[in-house]
């Protein structure tokens, strides 16, 4: 893969696409992800927000990092038992 051209959220796939200057293309299912890696809403949102708001940095670390770790370290979830 070359440089990345593009990343952008489609709402019509529900997919993060990255473009690469060399005609390769990489489309990440975000429900898929979520399904797999989210164990409650508070992580499902902070996926949420990484899509809509920085889709780069959602895309790197679906990709490059560990988003089971990441997702523990930035939410809390508190039971309401």
């Amino acid at each position: 893969m070359k440089r990345l051209l593009s990343c952008e959220f489609n709402f019509d796939t529900v997919c993060v696409e990255l473009k690469f200057s060399d005609g390769t293309m990489i489309a990440i299912d975000t429900i898929a992800v979520e399904n797999e890696v989210a164990d409650n809403m508070y992580q499902r949102s902070e996926l949420d927000y990484l899509i809509y708001n920085d889709p780069v940095a959602y895309a790197d670390l679906i990709l490059n990092g560990n988003p089971e770790a990441y997702l523990k370290a930035v939410t809390e979830y508190k039971s309401l038992d």
